[in-house]
Protein backbone atom coordinates (compact mmCIF):
# COMPACT_ATOMS: atom_id res chain seq x y z
CA UNK A 1 0.00 0.00 0.00
CA UNK A 2 1.45 3.18 -0.57
CA UNK A 3 2.97 5.38 2.18
CA UNK A 4 1.72 8.94 2.84
CA UNK A 5 4.59 10.48 1.09
CA UNK A 6 3.41 8.78 -2.80
CA UNK A 7 -0.51 10.61 -2.01
CA UNK A 8 0.97 13.86 -1.42
CA UNK A 9 3.27 13.39 -4.36
CA UNK A 10 0.03 12.38 -6.46
CA UNK A 11 -1.67 15.33 -5.28
CA UNK A 12 1.05 17.25 -6.34
CA UNK A 13 1.11 15.61 -9.94
CA UNK A 14 -2.32 16.38 -10.74
CA UNK A 15 -1.98 19.93 -9.38
CA UNK A 16 0.64 20.61 -11.81
CA UNK A 17 -0.93 18.61 -14.72
CA UNK A 18 -4.53 19.69 -14.59
CA UNK A 19 -5.71 22.80 -12.56
CA UNK A 20 -7.76 25.26 -13.76
CA UNK A 21 -8.74 23.21 -16.84
CA UNK A 22 -12.05 21.67 -17.63
CA UNK A 23 -11.77 17.95 -17.63
CA UNK A 24 -13.22 15.10 -19.45
CA UNK A 25 -13.89 12.48 -17.20
CA UNK A 26 -15.32 8.87 -18.05
CA UNK A 27 -15.44 5.22 -16.41
CA UNK A 28 -14.22 3.12 -18.96
CA UNK A 29 -14.65 0.49 -16.86
CA UNK A 30 -18.05 1.01 -16.25
CA UNK A 31 -18.20 0.62 -12.51
CA UNK A 32 -18.36 4.83 -11.76
CA UNK A 33 -20.13 6.05 -14.84
CA UNK A 34 -22.42 7.80 -12.21
CA UNK A 35 -19.61 9.46 -10.24
CA UNK A 36 -17.94 10.48 -13.22
CA UNK A 37 -21.05 11.73 -14.98
CA UNK A 38 -21.12 14.37 -12.28
CA UNK A 39 -17.76 15.53 -12.62
CA UNK A 40 -17.28 15.53 -16.40
CA UNK A 41 -16.74 19.08 -17.97
CA UNK A 42 -16.01 20.74 -14.48
CA UNK A 43 -13.07 22.25 -13.94
CA UNK A 44 -10.26 21.02 -11.37
CA UNK A 45 -9.66 23.63 -8.79
CA UNK A 46 -7.75 22.23 -6.06
CA UNK A 47 -5.78 18.96 -5.21
CA UNK A 48 -5.24 17.41 -1.74
CA UNK A 49 -3.82 14.47 0.21
CA UNK A 50 -4.85 14.11 3.76
CA UNK A 51 -2.56 10.56 5.30
CA UNK A 52 -3.30 8.02 2.27
CA UNK A 53 -6.39 10.07 1.32
CA UNK A 54 -6.80 12.11 -2.25
CA UNK A 55 -9.04 15.08 -2.83
CA UNK A 56 -9.83 16.17 -6.31
CA UNK A 57 -11.84 19.16 -6.53
CA UNK A 58 -14.15 20.30 -9.19
CA UNK A 59 -15.96 23.02 -9.41
CA UNK A 60 -18.60 23.80 -12.89
CA UNK A 61 -16.88 26.71 -15.33
CA UNK A 62 -17.68 29.80 -13.89
CA UNK A 63 -19.55 28.94 -11.03
CA UNK A 64 -18.93 30.27 -7.40
CA UNK A 65 -16.14 28.52 -5.39
CA UNK A 66 -18.29 27.02 -2.60
CA UNK A 67 -19.84 24.85 -5.76
CA UNK A 68 -17.21 22.20 -5.52
CA UNK A 69 -17.71 18.32 -5.84
CA UNK A 70 -14.66 16.19 -4.66
CA UNK A 71 -13.44 13.14 -6.05
CA UNK A 72 -12.24 10.82 -3.09
CA UNK A 73 -9.39 7.91 -3.82
CA UNK A 74 -7.50 5.52 -1.33
CA UNK A 75 -5.66 3.40 -3.64
CA UNK A 76 -5.23 0.38 -0.68
CA UNK A 77 -3.31 -2.25 -1.45
CA UNK A 78 -3.86 -2.16 -5.20
CA UNK A 79 -4.74 0.56 -6.84
CA UNK A 80 -2.19 2.99 -8.85
CA UNK A 81 -2.92 6.08 -11.03
CA UNK A 82 -0.86 5.82 -14.51
CA UNK A 83 0.08 8.45 -16.57
CA UNK A 84 0.60 9.73 -20.17
CA UNK A 85 1.15 12.99 -21.89
CA UNK A 86 1.62 14.60 -25.23
CA UNK A 87 5.21 15.31 -24.70
CA UNK A 88 4.57 18.91 -23.48
CA UNK A 89 5.19 18.76 -20.14
CA UNK A 90 6.57 16.46 -17.76
CA UNK A 91 4.57 13.92 -15.79
CA UNK A 92 5.61 10.74 -13.75
CA UNK A 93 4.60 7.30 -15.12
CA UNK A 94 2.54 5.78 -12.38
CA UNK A 95 2.10 6.12 -8.80
CA UNK A 96 0.77 3.25 -7.05
CA UNK A 97 0.88 -0.11 -6.32
CA UNK A 98 4.29 -1.06 -6.35
CA UNK A 99 3.26 -4.05 -9.38
CA UNK A 100 6.22 -5.51 -11.71
CA UNK A 101 4.89 -3.11 -14.56
CA UNK A 102 4.24 -0.18 -12.26
CA UNK A 103 5.67 1.67 -9.88
CA UNK A 104 6.33 5.44 -9.61
CA UNK A 105 9.12 6.74 -12.34
CA UNK A 106 10.10 10.03 -13.50
CA UNK A 107 9.84 8.94 -17.18
CA UNK A 108 7.02 8.41 -19.39
CA UNK A 109 6.37 6.67 -22.64
CA UNK A 110 6.17 8.51 -25.69
CA UNK A 111 3.11 10.07 -26.94
CA UNK A 112 0.45 8.41 -29.41
CA UNK A 113 0.93 11.23 -31.64
CA UNK A 114 -1.75 13.65 -33.46
CA UNK A 115 -4.83 12.68 -34.16
CA UNK A 116 -6.37 13.54 -37.76
CA UNK A 117 -7.54 16.82 -36.40
CA UNK A 118 -4.38 18.08 -34.85
CA UNK A 119 -5.71 17.42 -31.73
CA UNK A 120 -3.50 15.43 -29.34
CA UNK A 121 -4.93 12.08 -28.65
CA UNK A 122 -4.05 9.67 -25.49
CA UNK A 123 -3.81 6.28 -25.49
CA UNK A 124 -6.26 4.03 -25.00
CA UNK A 125 -7.47 2.89 -21.71
CA UNK A 126 -5.23 0.13 -20.55
CA UNK A 127 -7.02 -2.55 -17.82
CA UNK A 128 -9.88 -1.74 -15.87
CA UNK A 129 -9.70 1.58 -15.56
CA UNK A 130 -12.13 3.14 -12.70
CA UNK A 131 -11.73 6.65 -13.67
CA UNK A 132 -10.06 8.67 -16.83
CA UNK A 133 -9.24 11.92 -16.26
CA UNK A 134 -8.48 14.10 -19.90
CA UNK A 135 -7.08 16.86 -19.83
CA UNK A 136 -5.62 18.94 -22.68
CA UNK A 137 -1.84 18.02 -22.74
CA UNK A 138 -2.22 14.74 -20.34
CA UNK A 139 -4.14 11.88 -19.43
CA UNK A 140 -4.43 10.20 -15.91
CA UNK A 141 -6.15 6.57 -15.07
CA UNK A 142 -7.08 5.12 -11.87
CA UNK A 143 -7.15 1.39 -11.53
CA UNK A 144 -7.79 -0.63 -8.75
CA UNK A 145 -8.67 1.74 -5.66
CA UNK A 146 -10.28 0.93 -2.36
CA UNK A 147 -12.15 3.87 -2.40
CA UNK A 148 -13.35 6.07 -5.19
CA UNK A 149 -16.47 8.41 -4.73
CA UNK A 150 -17.53 11.71 -5.24
CA UNK A 151 -18.16 13.92 -1.66
CA UNK A 152 -19.63 17.47 -1.23
CA UNK A 153 -17.12 19.57 0.67
CA UNK A 154 -19.24 18.35 4.23
CA UNK A 155 -18.93 14.89 3.80
CA UNK A 156 -14.85 15.21 2.63
CA UNK A 157 -14.60 17.15 6.10
CA UNK A 158 -16.53 14.14 7.91
CA UNK A 159 -13.55 11.75 6.95
CA UNK A 160 -10.79 14.09 7.61
CA UNK A 161 -12.46 14.45 11.34
CA UNK A 162 -11.84 10.75 11.52
CA UNK A 163 -8.04 10.82 10.22
CA UNK A 164 -5.10 11.86 12.82
CA UNK A 165 -2.48 14.33 12.25
CA UNK A 166 -0.38 13.89 8.82
CA UNK A 167 3.17 14.37 9.17
CA UNK A 168 3.47 15.93 5.78
CA UNK A 169 0.24 18.62 6.09
CA UNK A 170 1.09 22.52 7.25
CA UNK A 171 -1.67 22.82 10.10
CA UNK A 172 -4.33 24.71 9.00
CA UNK A 173 -6.35 27.78 10.41
CA UNK A 174 -8.01 26.51 13.80
CA UNK A 175 -6.83 22.98 13.56
CA UNK A 176 -5.26 21.90 17.25
CA UNK A 177 -1.21 21.41 17.56
CA UNK A 178 -0.81 18.52 15.19
CA UNK A 179 2.18 16.63 17.70
CA UNK A 180 0.24 17.23 20.79
CA UNK A 181 -3.05 15.37 19.24
CA UNK A 182 -0.51 12.16 18.17
CA UNK A 183 0.83 12.29 21.25
CA UNK A 184 -2.08 11.96 23.60
CA UNK A 185 -3.58 9.54 20.50
CA UNK A 186 -0.87 7.19 21.70
CA UNK A 187 -0.43 8.07 25.46
CA UNK A 188 -4.47 7.36 25.87
CA UNK A 189 -4.19 3.50 24.27
CA UNK A 190 -2.55 0.43 25.62
CA UNK A 191 -2.30 -1.23 22.14
CA UNK A 192 1.39 -2.18 21.14
CA UNK A 193 3.28 1.91 20.01
CA UNK A 194 3.87 -0.12 16.86
CA UNK A 195 0.44 -1.17 16.33
CA UNK A 196 -0.56 2.48 16.96
CA UNK A 197 1.63 3.91 13.84
CA UNK A 198 -0.16 2.10 11.48
CA UNK A 199 -3.23 3.13 12.65
CA UNK A 200 -4.53 6.21 10.07
CA UNK A 201 -6.77 7.51 13.39
CA UNK A 202 -3.53 8.06 15.16
CA UNK A 203 -1.28 9.38 12.39
CA UNK A 204 -2.30 9.60 8.92
CA UNK A 205 -0.01 8.29 6.03
CA UNK A 206 2.29 6.22 7.91
CA UNK A 207 3.03 2.54 6.03
CA UNK A 208 4.79 -0.04 7.40
CA UNK A 209 8.45 1.50 6.16
CA UNK A 210 7.87 4.65 8.22
CA UNK A 211 6.68 2.61 10.95
CA UNK A 212 9.34 0.43 11.66
CA UNK A 213 12.27 2.91 10.52
CA UNK A 214 10.99 5.44 13.04
CA UNK A 215 10.70 2.79 16.23
CA UNK A 216 13.82 2.11 15.49
CA UNK A 217 15.46 5.66 14.92
CA UNK A 218 14.01 6.61 18.78
CA UNK A 219 15.38 3.32 20.03
CA UNK A 220 11.44 2.41 21.29
CA UNK A 221 10.38 -1.61 21.24
CA UNK A 222 7.03 -1.64 18.68
CA UNK A 223 5.39 -3.95 21.17
CA UNK A 224 5.38 -1.18 24.33
CA UNK A 225 2.09 -0.36 25.35
CA UNK A 226 1.59 3.56 23.92
CA UNK A 227 0.52 4.54 27.40
CA UNK A 228 3.83 3.75 28.75
CA UNK A 229 5.93 5.20 26.00
CA UNK A 230 7.46 8.67 27.21
CA UNK A 231 5.32 12.00 25.88
CA UNK A 232 8.77 13.30 24.37
CA UNK A 233 10.05 10.24 22.76
CA UNK A 234 6.55 10.02 20.91
CA UNK A 235 7.44 13.68 20.29
CA UNK A 236 10.66 12.96 19.25
CA UNK A 237 8.55 10.21 16.84
CA UNK A 238 6.43 12.42 15.54
CA UNK A 239 8.83 15.41 14.94
CA UNK A 240 11.31 12.24 12.80
CA UNK A 241 8.29 11.67 10.70
CA UNK A 242 7.87 14.99 9.75
CA UNK A 243 11.76 15.99 8.24
CA UNK A 244 11.61 11.56 6.74
CA UNK A 245 8.18 12.16 5.35
CA UNK A 246 8.41 14.96 3.84
CA UNK A 247 11.50 14.38 2.39
CA UNK A 248 10.12 11.40 0.90
CA UNK A 249 7.29 13.77 -0.67
CA UNK A 250 10.13 16.20 -2.29
CA UNK A 251 12.29 13.23 -3.54
CA UNK A 252 9.95 10.17 -4.11
CA UNK A 253 11.99 8.41 -2.12
CA UNK A 254 12.10 6.98 1.42
CA UNK A 255 15.59 7.09 3.02
CA UNK A 256 15.65 6.57 7.00
CA UNK A 257 19.45 5.55 7.40
CA UNK A 258 22.42 8.12 8.34
CA UNK A 259 25.13 8.93 6.36
CA UNK A 260 27.78 6.32 9.19
CA UNK A 261 25.10 3.26 9.33
CA UNK A 262 25.43 2.74 5.46
CA UNK A 263 26.68 0.09 3.45
CA UNK A 264 26.34 -3.44 5.57
CA UNK A 265 28.13 -5.11 2.07
CA UNK A 266 24.73 -6.29 0.73
CA UNK A 267 24.85 -5.85 -2.99
CA UNK A 268 22.78 -3.56 -4.81
CA UNK A 269 21.73 -6.96 -6.44
CA UNK A 270 20.10 -8.24 -3.22
CA UNK A 271 23.37 -10.37 -2.66
CA UNK A 272 24.72 -10.87 0.86
CA UNK A 273 28.96 -10.86 1.45
CA UNK A 274 30.20 -13.58 -0.67
CA UNK A 275 27.51 -13.60 -3.20
CA UNK A 276 24.86 -15.40 -1.17
CA UNK A 277 21.61 -14.47 -2.36
CA UNK A 278 19.25 -13.05 0.51
CA UNK A 279 16.20 -14.24 -1.42
CA UNK A 280 14.30 -10.87 -0.05
CA UNK A 281 12.56 -8.43 -2.30
CA UNK A 282 14.36 -5.28 -3.21
CA UNK A 283 12.40 -2.21 -2.39
CA UNK A 284 11.73 -0.28 -5.80
CA UNK A 285 12.69 3.48 -4.89
CA UNK A 286 12.13 6.83 -7.73
CA UNK A 287 15.45 7.83 -7.18
CA UNK A 288 16.87 4.45 -8.13
CA UNK A 289 18.42 5.92 -11.59
CA UNK A 290 20.01 8.93 -9.97
CA UNK A 291 24.02 9.03 -9.76
CA UNK A 292 23.90 10.71 -6.04
CA UNK A 293 21.10 9.07 -4.57
CA UNK A 294 21.30 6.47 -1.88
CA UNK A 295 20.97 3.42 -2.88
CA UNK A 296 17.98 1.57 -1.82
CA UNK A 297 19.52 -1.47 -0.17
CA UNK A 298 20.89 1.10 2.16
CA UNK A 299 17.76 3.23 2.45
CA UNK A 300 16.64 1.44 5.56
CA UNK A 301 17.94 0.15 9.41
CA UNK A 302 15.53 -2.51 9.94
CA UNK A 303 12.16 -2.43 6.96
CA UNK A 304 12.89 -5.75 4.42
CA UNK A 305 16.17 -6.63 6.64
CA UNK A 306 15.07 -9.64 8.61
CA UNK A 307 18.06 -12.26 9.26
CA UNK A 308 20.45 -9.14 8.53
CA UNK A 309 22.94 -7.96 10.70
CA UNK A 310 21.28 -4.39 12.78
CA UNK A 311 23.31 -1.57 10.94
CA UNK A 312 24.53 -0.55 14.30
CA UNK A 313 25.08 -3.10 16.95
CA UNK A 314 25.34 -6.15 14.34
CA UNK A 315 22.30 -8.16 15.95
CA UNK A 316 20.41 -10.47 13.57
CA UNK A 317 17.08 -7.84 12.16
CA UNK A 318 13.54 -9.15 13.90
CA UNK A 319 10.62 -10.24 11.99
CA UNK A 320 7.25 -11.06 13.42
CA UNK A 321 3.44 -10.43 12.30
CA UNK A 322 1.51 -8.04 13.86
CA UNK A 323 -1.74 -7.17 13.19
CA UNK A 324 -1.63 -9.07 9.98
CA UNK A 325 1.54 -6.89 8.39
CA UNK A 326 5.37 -8.02 8.76
CA UNK A 327 7.02 -5.88 11.32
CA UNK A 328 10.81 -5.42 11.19
CA UNK A 329 12.99 -4.50 14.44
CA UNK A 330 16.58 -4.76 16.54
CA UNK A 331 15.78 -6.42 19.94
CA UNK A 332 18.61 -4.82 21.04
CA UNK A 333 18.89 -1.26 19.84
CA UNK A 334 14.79 -0.88 20.82
CA UNK A 335 13.95 -0.98 23.80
Amino acid sequence: MPEGHTVHRLARAFGELFTGEPLAVSSPQGRFAPGAALLDGRVLVASEAWGKQMFLGFAAPGAASDDVRWLRVHLGLYGAWTFAGDGGTAVVHAIGAPRRRIGERETVPAGPGEAPDGAWSPPPPRGAVRVRLVGAHAVADLTGPTACEVVTADEKRAVEDRLGPDPIRAPGPGEPDARDAFVAAVRRSRSPVGLLLMNQDVVAGVGNIYRAEALFRAGLDPMRPGRDVPAEDLRTVWDDLVVLMRDGARTGAIVTTRPEHRDDGTAPDGTAPGGAATGRRRVRQNTDVAPDAVPADEAFYVYHRDGLPCRVCGTPVLLKELAGRNLFWCGVCQT
